[in-house]
């Protein structure tokens, strides 16, 4: 599994039916959304996407849509550990709609989504395996139920030495997909069911985001020096004596 989401909505009501049928978005109203929800941010045009293949952006990239009844944002600033933390002010944009955050990490088997109804947090939840549980508020949708019930266990893999339990009940990424199902009307992984969205016909206006101040370009100079300084990753194969050793080594 490899898809990655960082996806902010508002949408009056469901909002399948406006992806499902998208009408035409004009680069002054996607640039126009785009400005209110950064506006410290300088914003200049940039290549656009599909839904398909740009729901996790390039750093400094936003694509936005806005629909009969409903506006799009992808962008990676929108999304975090703690989605119930949504800014105010980018709650307020919502104000009497319904407001849905989806965020999904492939590489740390992250997920992370929300929903507000006119104003009121409905539903959060936020986990991968490594932080277990960091976010659960409110009721599970039906969609989720077979997942924390015990109907889609992690399986050990095959030929991989010294593997414990999975420390969740279900893989994020599984929910992730179920939830993109339930709430966006499509998958990025998986096969598609007759009546999904299709994602690559919604098209995407693309935007480079900058930061005026510098701050996120240190922060990701930072991070950068970060994975530097680790140490590379093992690479291993199984020898004829059925044990493990490292390619190299």
């Amino acid at each position: 599994m490899g898809a990655k989401t960082a996806m902010l909505a508002y949408a009056d009501g469901d909002i399948r039916p406006a992806l499902r049928n998208p009408t035409p978005c004009t680069v002054d109203e996607a640039e126009g959304l785009v400005r209110r929800v950064h506006p410290e941010h300088q914003v200049a045009p940039e290549t656009g996407s599909t839904l398909y293949e740009g729901t996790y952006p390039p750093e400094e990239v936003g694509y936005a849509t806005v629909l009969a009844g409903a506006e799009l944002l992808c962008d990676r600033r929108l999304t975090s550990h703690r989605p119930s933390e949504l800014p105010e002010r980018l709650r307020a944009f919502g104000a009497g709609r319904r407001i849905l955050l989806h965020g999904m990490h492939s590489m740390v088997d992250a997920l992370s989504f929300a929903v507000w109804e006119d104003g009121r947090l409905v539903r959060s939840l936020s986990l991968s395996p490594d932080d277990g549980i960091v976010e659960n508020i409110g009721e599970p949708y039906d969609f989720e139920l077979p997942y924390w019930a015990g109907d889609h266990p992690v399986r050990p893999a095959p030929g991989w030495p010294r593997q414990g339990p999975y420390p969740l009940p279900f893989h994020p990424l599984d929910l992730g997909e179920a939830a993109l199902r339930a709430l966006f009307g499509f998958v990025l992984e998986g096969r598609p069911e007759p009546d999904d969205v299709d994602p690559d016909g919604v098209p995407l206006h693309g935007f480079r985001l900058t930061d005026p101040s510098g701050a996120e370009q240190a922060e990701r100079a930072r991070l950068q020096d970060l994975v530097q300084l680790m140490r590379p990753p093992q690479r291993l194969r199984m020898g004829p004596d059925g044990r493990w050793h490292e390619i190299g080594g």
